[in-house]
């Protein structure tokens, strides 16, 4: 009969426990961990740990490293083989999809190189003298005039890529053979092939500088046989030379040129915003040369004279020893019509014969006058003045235009003309960028996200963390009390053979897996044994039958 009545509590107990469904059997473990004092105590630190985690995270998710790149001008395959080595090394790289430039953390840049110069990275094309070095010994004349030529032209590209807007560069040189049996040599041409780095282009200057490069450096050739192209097939060298565009350019020069000048003047005068100037220059471009030759009419010079005398007669000479009468000066000359006497010392019948010779330099002048290119032959000034409240008289207006004659060169002769004007200037407003356009938005945006985010996630996580793990202290604290409170009351003299303990203190499982301790675990096990000794006896064989079924 009394084994009739044992199973009651043990119905009565197992009433007391609801059933567990299976999937939360699943987190059993995980909700027994956390039921731990120690656990229990320590969420208040996890749940502020997990917050401030939370928060370090969205702050490293939106702030991202500076990068660098690593290499400029590499190709595909060069640039296959140091991604290769840069994640067998573990450093973290990325390839741009919009211009496909490898790049590196900034921090890392220098230890990423170091690294690839290591392995030989990247491979860079072959220079001039490593294609000399390897010209084989015993080569023929055209095989190592080939090699001399291709080491030149590699030569001539590694200069060119140094400079910054150029990636890569390719030349190819065509020259003749010299020959003695060709009269007239073909003069050397080559041809520049560039490809540009994204977004950068070659200034006319640049485009020229590179032609007499490559001629400087090829004999006989001349900068006009270079022909300079990109990689979309412009050809540069053609607006380099022509003559419109340097037209154009020289056009340009002056006009800023005198645009400057009136700037200094009247800027500081007027006030920036109170005047504009307009400046036309009318540039000639032709070139002409003359040549003249001119003979001065009383321009000359005597470089020779030669004077020959001869007599002639039947009489001859006289001779002897002269004497006073020999000597005596010839008479006075007379127009008589009678022929003069004969010379004293001279005999009659005899003829005397005079010749003389000269030789006179004519002066002659020649003048050779060049005109050059880019000759002004007529500049056209406009300056606006503000009129502002007050109109400026006709006596300043023209005190202004000397001085605008005076910066300018003012020739009339030349057809030069200036226009000065005053009228009151429209308002113009300046049209600021949005604030959201400004350099410094992005950024506040990111750090306001990230506080944003530590805020949220300590509000929304960290916080009911606390909070609930507060609770669960207190509540925890609360059932101490209770299981201390029974464990004095079950600890007292047991009752008397049949006699029950009251029912607001007796000892339930529950209360024995709650125990915040071994011991009072312990006690409370030995407390419900004296309580109902024959129902701990059916709870052990119960566990044990479990036990063998599992």
């Amino acid at each position: 009969m009394a084994e009739a009545q044992l199973p009651a509590p043990v119905d009565t107990g197992s009433a007391a426990r609801l059933p567990v469904p299976a999937f939360a059997a699943r987190f059993e473990p995980l909700t027994q961990v956390l039921r731990q004092p120690a656990v229990q105590r320590a969420l208040p630190a996890i749940a502020t740990s997990t917050a401030i985690g939370i928060a370090a995270l969205a702050w490293f998710m939106t702030q991202s490293a500076p990068q660098t790149q690593l290499f400029a001008g590499l190709d595909d395959a060069d640039k296959a083989a140091v991604a290769e080595a840069l994640q067998t090394q573990g450093i973290g790289h990325t390839i741009d999809p919009v211009t496909g430039a490898l790049t590196v953390d900034a921090d890392k840049l220098y230890q990423a190189r170091i690294a690839l110069a290591g392995q030989g990275l990247p491979r860079a094309q072959p220079t001039g003298d490593s294609l000399i070095a390897a010209l084989p010994m015993g080569s023929s004349r055209a095989i190592e005039g080939e090699t001399l030529r291709a080491a030149r032209e590699a030569d001539l590209a590694r200069t060119i890529e140094a400079i910054d807007a150029v990636k890569v560069a390719r030349i190819h040189i065509a020259a003749a053979e010299p020959s003695l049996f060709v009269r007239d040599d073909k003069p050397a041409t080559a041809s520049v092939m560039l490809t540009l780095q994204n977004g950068r282009s070659l200034s006319d200057g640049q485009v020229q500088a590179i032609r007499f490069l490559v001629a400087s450096s090829v004999p006989g050739m001349n900068a006009d046989q270079v022909s300079v192209i990109d990689q979309r097939g412009a050809l540069l060298s053609d607006t380099a030379t022509s003559s419109d565009m340097q037209a154009f350019q020289l056009q340009t020069q002056m006009e800023d040129r005198y645009r400057r000048a009136l700037d200094s003047l009247l800027g500081p005068m007027l006030g920036r915003d109170n005047y504009t100037v307009e400046v036309h220059a009318d540039v000639d471009m032709s070139e002409s040369q003359a040549t003249r030759e001119s003979f001065p009419e009383n321009d000359r010079a005597l470089t020779s004279e030669r004077i020959t005398k001869s007599v002639s007669g039947s009489t001859p000479p006289a001779a002897g020893i002269p004497g006073a009468l020999s000597n005596q000066p010839p008479p006075a000359t007379t127009l008589a019509q009678t022929p003069p006497p004969a010379p004293t010392g001279a005999a009659a019948g005899t003829e005397s014969n005079e010749q003389a010779a000269r030789a006179y330099e004519v002066g002659r002048e020649i003048s050779v006058t060049h005109q050059p290119q880019g000759r002004l032959r007529r500049v056209s000034v406009a300056v606006a003045l503000n009129q502002g409240t007050k109109a400026l008289g006709q006596a300043d207006l023209a005190k202004i235009e000397n001085l605008v004659k005076g910066a300018v060169g003012f020739d009339a002769a030349r057809g030069d003309q200036v226009a000065i004007g005053q009228r009151p200037f429209a308002k113009v407003e300046n049209a600021e960028p949005a604030f959201w356009d400004q350099s410094w938005f992005l950024p506040l945006v990111k750090q306001v996200g990230a506080i944003l985010a530590a805020l949220l996630a300590f509000l929304f996580i960290g916080r009911p963390m606390i909070k609930a793990a507060k609770e669960r202290a207190a509540a925890r604290a609360e059932r101490d009390a209770a299981i201390e409170e029974t464990l004095l009351t079950a600890t007292d003299a047991p009752p008397a053979i049949g006699q029950r303990r009251p029912a607001g203190r007796e000892i339930t499982l529950e209360m024995i897996e709650a125990a915040p301790s071994y011991e009072a675990r312990a006690n409370l096990v030995r407390a419900f044994v004296r309580q109902d000794s024959q129902r701990a006896a059916l709870v052990v064989r119960q566990l044990m039958q479990e036990g063998a079924r599992a």
